[in-house]
């Protein structure tokens, strides 16, 4: 079967046919780190992990591109917060850029310990200055762009120029909303977004950059346009990102990066969210869930699991026992491995059901189907003492192009490595949402991991490079 990927902006499934012959080129928006991850952003991370892994199974030359928005009005207000009198936080006085990077790492923490690969490149958008400049002189060139109608410095894309905006989310420019990202009395219509912010009395000045149009610092949607004409080129394969994402951010990128005369992206691709009990999330009804209790309440591998098992387009619903029935489900099939070590092959091929399912627009569901169906057939001959050894290597494959092997104690036919291998894995996750809990502020929930670990005799050592445990 031919590759296949529902594409946002036509609302079809279209046949994926690479840019450049062999190659798949991806970019994913990332993170602002103003503060922890939250559960979308993992989810949203898992997704584009296993569409990069099956594109590289499939044999493309995968490039992908994941960026970090570090500079942003959340990052200096958070920053701000920290420097008034009566803070109670752990990090007082905290500058931007040092938040924005503390914040940074505790994302690639969650990343790292659910096995979603690091991106081929993952630029900073402070790091892309010079790139945003070439961007807006080339846009106001074009005429699709001005400088503010006042003193402000802030300079603005012109969506009425530009005939196509609102073509991705399928909408008439008279419908949206106005853009809230600064003051409409410098815009020719309040719709117009800022491609650069100008400098503000109060604003850290470390924040801000000369600019031709004066000092200031990048608008939020120009950043992605920019990083992914430099990674990918002017057209490339595929933009992913979550579906909240849609408007106005991914509408704003495509207007800019098309009316500068770019292809930009061929295919859209957009995740699902993730509900609680069928609810919306969120903090004001107290219904969230962090990846940090995630990783307290189950092992990072059923975590993974349960993040990844729904359609990615569909939303992810959240319950009490949602890890519970994915822990025992993804060990089933974890045992399974573990029992057939011997017959693992690095050039094992899934089997022709779960490659179809996979190239029908990266459908999970059906692919666990096939995963769960060959490791039942596989229990029932080693039952009968049967040849194990074809279904095996299937499996083997399976679980790692879908990315849980990594997060797998197969032991390796030594039982005391098996187990320090299953220990270690318990204990890091714990260390990973006692890290994710203090980043999130949560002293009590960090008290409490730190509290366990040590009444079960583990103790754990911090350093500037990381954490480590031993047994006292």
């Amino acid at each position: 079967m031919t590759l296949r990927f529902y594409d946002s902006k036509t609302a079809s499934v279209r046949d994926f046919a690479p840019v450049h012959p062999g190659e798949a080129r991806l970019y994913y928006c990332g993170a602002t780190v103003q503060g922890a991850p939250h559960i979308g952003h993992v989810r949203s991370g898992l997704v584009f992990d296993q569409l990069s892994r099956w594109l590289n199974y499939r044999g493309f030359k995968v490039t992908t591109v994941r960026n970090v928005t570090d500079i942003d009005d959340k990052i200096l207000v958070n920053s701000a917060a920290s420097k008034q009198s009566g803070y109670e936080g752990e990090h007082p006085n905290e500058e931007w850029w040092a938040l924005a990077y503390r914040f940074e790492k505790v994302f690639a923490g969650a990343y790292e310990a659910l096995a979603i690969e690091p991106p081929t490149y993952e630029p900073r958008a402070t790091g892309h200055i010079p790139e945003m400049f070439a961007l807006i002189q080339r846009l106001i060139d074009r005429g699709h762009a001005y400088p503010a109608l006042d003193d402000s410095g802030d300079v603005y894309f012109d969506v009425r120029s530009w005939n196509e905006y609102g073509s991705l989310t399928h909408q008439r420019v008279d419908d949206m909303q106005e853009a809230p990202d600064a003051d409409p009395r410098g815009k020719r219509d309040p719709r117009d977004f800022a491609l650069w912010k100008g400098y503000k009395e109060g604003e850290p000045l470390t924040a801000s950059w000369d600019s031709p149009w004066g000092r200031g610092r990048p608008g939020w949607h120009l950043e992605c346009s920019a990083m992914a004409g430099k990674y990918l080129g002017e057209t490339f394969d595929i933009h992913g990102g979550g579906l909240d994402l849609r408007f106005p951010h991914h509408e704003n990128e495509m207007a800019q990066s098309t009316a500068a005369g770019y292809g930009f992206a061929n295919f859209w691709l957009h995740n699902g969210l993730v509900t609680f009990e069928g609810e919306k999330m969120s903090k004001s009804i107290g219904n969230t869930v962090s990846p940090s209790q995630m990783l307290e309440e189950a092992r990072s591998l059923a975590v993974r699991y349960y993040l990844g098992q729904a359609h990615y387009r569909s939303v992810l619903d959240y319950s009490p026992t949602s890890l519970a029935e994915a822990t025992k489900s993804v060990e089933r099939i974890e045992a399974f491995v573990a029992a057939t070590v011997e017959f693992h092959r690095p050039d094992a091929q899934v089997p022709v059901a779960f490659a179809d399912a996979m190239d029908d627009d990266l459908n999970i569901p059906q692919a666990l189907a096939v995963l769960h169906e060959s490791v039942r057939a596989g229990n029932s001959l080693l039952a009968k003492s049967g040849d194990v050894a074809e279904i095996a290597s299937q499996v083997y494959a399976m679980v790692k192009v879908l990315g849980l092997l990594p997060l797998m104690n197969i032991g390796g036919g030594n039982a005391s490595n098996a187990e320090h291998a299953a220990l270690d894995s318990l204990v890091r996750s714990l260390i990973e949402a006692r890290a994710t809990a203090r980043a999130e502020k949560d002293w009590a929930r960090a008290d409490q991991i730190r509290d366990s670990l040590a009444a079960a005799g583990v103790t754990v050592k911090d350093s500037a490079t990381g954490s480590t445990w031993s047994v006292s």
